[in-house]
Parts: structure tokens; C-alpha cells; sequence
């Protein structure tokens, strides 16, 4: 056993003597991928959504050092077929690259790699005959000529490099150099069984092409059959709230949302567990570095980003074309760049069919709104801090306050939000209903009776207020919206979800730029 090769299954022990979600799975779509054209894979996930976990596990399985069969014989992968053929039966090199960036910048860290990588391998492979001037691949490629062993090779963090060095400097150009000649070279056929790297970004584009095109790349944009491994499950969730008493509605409302390829529902892995093991929910968003990028993107305000994030922060959602970004944190150049960046680092959901981005959940919703008031959006800010008071004032039934209340918000974001058609005015209400969503799930244009209403809050379990259905008009009257809320039989559909009901009628007059409203019990 060494450092880097051989490492053995201490790292996945420790997962499966702790509450442990099978995501074992992924060993099954690993190991379609074994000595073909597919075995070289980057996987990439955001922060905190288990990507160390799934390489010790892979660790754990293939390492022939170990004997893994008791942590598996119990989880999913225990049932495919092929499960006996590739458990432990290859020398595993396994690298985590967070331990080679330090504080400091070191020009010579991919030296120190090779040099300690094959340190290892010598002492693995003492009978093997390898000259002092030997590269790392050469190395590799003289151990499988003599013993027949074919390599997997798990890189964990494989971007950290990236992310610590810029384009151009001889750290980092050296880094993407070792990564071809290890990777593309004639040899890595016969050296490697799989490689397997993971990490937040997906490999940089250099003009259109990856820096090791031969790679196939799962991605939050794009993670082929993978998705269902990026993160927990609503079934996986619902199970754990159930063992440990934790509210399963408090858990979807702070975690969910999360669309990756075709699964619909993936909450963070890392938050759910975390609000499992203290019994209630909050933010656990990592906010040191990554958080400070994400104002500092916000900031750029490229191409009316700050609409749109206005908008995503009312609940819209927001146009992206994934495709153009060369997967450099350093390299951003429009929103799009922007909006990517965002879905790789968690802040946003990304919707394929569509190619639109949104913000998940209550957790990432709190992160964005941190970095709106670093970057120092004033109005934006002011209209989020007054929407505890305007709730407070519809469940009093002020209908002075609230038509005050709706008009400031308009008032301090009229050069970005207008009131040309009523789906603009929708997202204002939107913004200024915003603290409602910790105690309410907010829906805009709910299918309803005969028509739309145009905004629906219902209480979430367990919160002790009522319903509250608004209808938008505008240049009509407060009375005209209130009784088109009864006309469309409104209250007979959202009478599931809670007893009490009030109904609120806002309309705005152009001419006037006044606000008016009506407010009656359902």
C-alpha cells in the first residue's frame, strides 16, 4: 500500500460506517466503459454534491490491494452482473490534486507529481527494470508490459489546478501537458483499464476542441446516464426523513430543485445530510471563495444579467447557452459564460430541453441574494428587505400597505421591471412576496378552476396561515381582479391545500402610476 497507488478502502469505510445512500450504481456505468474506446471518463459536480465519495468508492471497488466485497455484497452494484469480474482486480493510482496546491504558487508542481507518483509505483513494482529518466507513462507502460496489470487511475479535484493557476503560466501549461501525454498517448490503451478524473469544471476548451477530446464528459449541463448519481433522490430523501424525524416537505423546500439531464428532482447530498445529522434545516453553502466568484460574476452585469437574476430571484427563469463557455473560471466573457459558470458551481439549475437556468431551492435562493447585496444593488436589496413587512400587512388585510408596499417595489425597480403585459407584473409581486417562500410555496399563473390565476401562495406543512390567491390587472380596478378570482372559481381549486383563504385583488394604473387593492376572506 502506498500513497498514491494502492491506497486501499479506508476512504470508503468511513462513508459506509456513517448513514450511507447507495450510489453504487455508478460502478455498473464505470464498468460498461472498461477497455473501450469509453474507459477514459471526467465526471464533474458542484461543490458538497459527493464527488470525493463516489472516487473512494470506485477506489474501494477496484483496488486489488483490498478485500471489498463485505462494503458492497449489500448495495445495488452487489446485483449486476459483472460485479465479481471487476472487483478488486487492478492496481488503482488514485491522486487527489487539492494536496498539491498549496498557498503558495509553485511553477514546479507537476514535477513534484511525476516525481512522487513514480516514487510509488517503483516501490510497488520493485522486480521491474525502470531507468531514473523515465516519465511517469513510460514508467506505467513498462510495469504493464512486464506483469500484464492494467492501471485504473481516479484523479479526484482534477481541476484544482485550473482553478489555482492561470492559462499561460508554466504551472499550468505544464499540467495540461502531463494530462495528453498521459492520456492521448499510443500507450494509455494498453496502460490503462479506466481513468476516471473528477472535479467542479469540465475539461477547458481550447478554440472548440477539449484539451483531451478522447475523454467523455459527464457534466451538471450534460451528464448522460449519470444523473441520478450527482446527487440524492427524492425517494432517497423521503427515506432518510423518515428514519431520523425530519420533515420531508423542510428538506424538499431547502434542497430540491436540482434538474440534472433528465432527473427532475436531485436535492444536495452534502445539505441533506448535514439538516439529517442536527435535526433542522439551514444553509450550508460553502461561502469562502466560491462565493466571492459568484459576486464578483454577478458584478459584471454582462447583457442585463442583473434582470435576470432579478427575475430568477421572483421564481422566472432565465435563457443560457451552455455551450460556448471554455470551462475557465478566469475566462468569462458574456453572460452566458456567466449563467454556465453558475449551474457547474450549484447557483443554478439547468433545464436541457429548454436551455434555461433557474435557481433551485431556498438554500441557493439565500446565497444569491447575499451576493446581490455585496454587489451593492440597492433597490433590489430594499425590495427584499420590505417583503416580510408587506406579507405581514396581506395577512392583516391593510389593503393601504399592501398596495404601498407593491408600488415601492415597482418604484425601485422600474428600469428593469415593467408593467407592459401582466407577466411583468407578476414578477414584481414575485420579488415583493419574497420572504413568503420560507413559510409558502409560491405559483405563478396555477391552473385554476376556468382560468390562471396569477399568483397562488400556499402555506407549507405545518405553517398555520392562510392560502393567499392574488389576481394582477392592470388599468382596470382592485375589484375588477377580486372578482375575477371568484368568476374563475379560484378558491374551489386551492382549497386542498389549506382551510382558510384570503383573496387579493392588486391593479396598477398606468396613467396614474398608482397601485390599489382589495383584500377579502375566502
Amino acid at each position: 500500500m502506498g500513497m498514491y497507488i494502492n491506497v486501499g478502502n479506508a476512504g470508503f469505510r468511513s462513508s459506509r460506517n456513517g448513514e450511507y445512500v447507495d450510489k453504487s450504481g455508478l460502478i455498473s456505468v464505470v464498468n460498461r466503459t472498461l477497455f473501450t474506446e469509453r474507459r477514459f471518463s471526467c465526471v464533474t459536480r458542484s461543490r458538497r454534491f459527493g464527488k470525493s465519495m463516489a472516487a473512494k468508492m470506485l477506489c474501494a471497488y477496484y483496488d486489488q490491494s483490498c478485500d471489498s466485497r463485505a462494503m458492497f455484497e449489500d448495495l445495488e452494484i452487489a446485483s449486476d452482473p459483472n460485479f465479481e469480474k471487476h472487483l478488486n482486480k487492478y492496481p488503482v493510482l488514485y491522486l487527489d490534486m487539492t494536496n498539491f496546491v498549496g498557498s503558495k504558487q509553485d511553477p514546479d508542481i507537476v514535477p513534484h507529481i511525476q516525481e512522487k507518483l513514480k516514487a510509488d509505483i517503483v516501490t510497488a513494482y520493485p522486480s521491474v527494470p525502470i531507468s531514473p529518466d523515465d516519465n511517469v507513462m513510460e514508467t506505467l507502460y513498462k510495469v504493464q508490459a512486464s506483469t500484464g496489470d492494467a492501471f485504473f487511475f481516479i484523479i479526484d479535484e482534477w481541476d484544482a489546478i485550473c482553478r489555482e493557476y492561470e492559462s499561460g503560466t508554466k504551472a499550468m501549461d505544464d499540467y495540461v501537458d502531463w494530462l495528453r501525454s498521459m492520456f492521448k498517448s499510443v500507450s494509455a490503451s494498453d496502460v490503462f483499464a479506466g481513468v476516471y478524473m473528477t472535479g467542479i469544471l469540465p475539461i477547458k476548451k481550447y478554440n472548440t476542441q477539449s484539451a483531451l477530446n478522447n475523454f467523455v464528459e459527464y457534466s451538471m449541463v450534460e451528464p448522460r446516464n449519470m444523473g441520478r448519481y450527482f446527487g440524492f433522490t427524492k425517494d432517497e430523501v423521503r427515506a432518510l426523513a423518515e428514519k431520523y424525524g425530519v420533515d420531508f416537505d423542510n428538506l424538499e423546500n431547502w434542497y430540491d430543485g436540482y434538474q440534472i439531464g433528465d432527473e427532475q428532482s436531485i436535492f444536495n447530498p452534502n445539505s441533506v445530510m448535514m439538516a439529517v445529522d442536527i435535526g433542522r434545516c439551514r444553509s450550508f453553502w460553502a461561502t469562502a471563495s466560491a462565493f466571492d466568484a459568484v459576486a464578483g460574476y454577478i458584478g459584471m452585469n454582462y447583457e442585463g444579467l442583473k434582470d435576470d437574476i432579478i427575475a430568477m430571484l421572483a421564481g422566472g427563469r432565465c435563457k443560457v447557452n451552455p455551450t460556448r463557455f471554455r470551462n475557465d473560471m478566469r475566462d468569462i466573457n458574456s453572460k452566458d459564460d456567466v449563467l454556465t459558470v453558475l449551474i457547474h458551481l450549484g447557483y443554478l439549475s439547468y433545464n436541457w430541453r429548454k436551455d434555461e437556468c433557474y435557481i433551485p431551492n431556498r438554500e441557493v435562493a439565500g446565497e444569491m441574494v447575499n451576493a446581490v447585496e455585496a454587489n451593492n444593488w440597492k433597490e433590489v436589496s430594499e425590495s427584499l428587505a420590505k417583503s416580510e413587512k408587506l406579507l405581514a400587512a396581506t395577512l392583516a388585510g391593510d389593503e393601504e400597505a399592501v398596495a404601498k408596499g407593491i408600488e415601492a417595489v415597482h418604484d425601485e425597480n422600474t428600469s428593469i421591471l415593467n408593467y407592459n403585459d401582466e407577466n411583468s407584473l407578476s414578477c414584481v409581486l414575485s420579488l415583493a412576496y419574497y420572504y413568503a417562500r420560507n413559510d409558502y410555496v409560491i405559483h405563478r399563473e396555477l391552473a385554476s378552476g376556468k382560468g390562471f390565476a396569477d399568483i397562488v401562495l400556499v402555506p407549507r406543512k405545518n405553517v398555520d396561515s392562510p392560502a393567499i390567491i392574488i389576481e394582477l390587472k392592470v388599468n382596470k380596478d382592485a375589484d375588477t381582479a377580486l372578482e375575477q378570482i371568484l368568476r374563475k372559481e379560484y378558491p374551489a381549486k386551492v382549497a386542498e391545500y389549506a382551510g382558510d383563504l384570503l383573496l387579493v385583488g392588486v391593479n396598477y394604473d398606468r396613467e396614474t402610476k398608482q397601485h390599489t387593492c382589495r383584500i377579502e376572506k375566502g
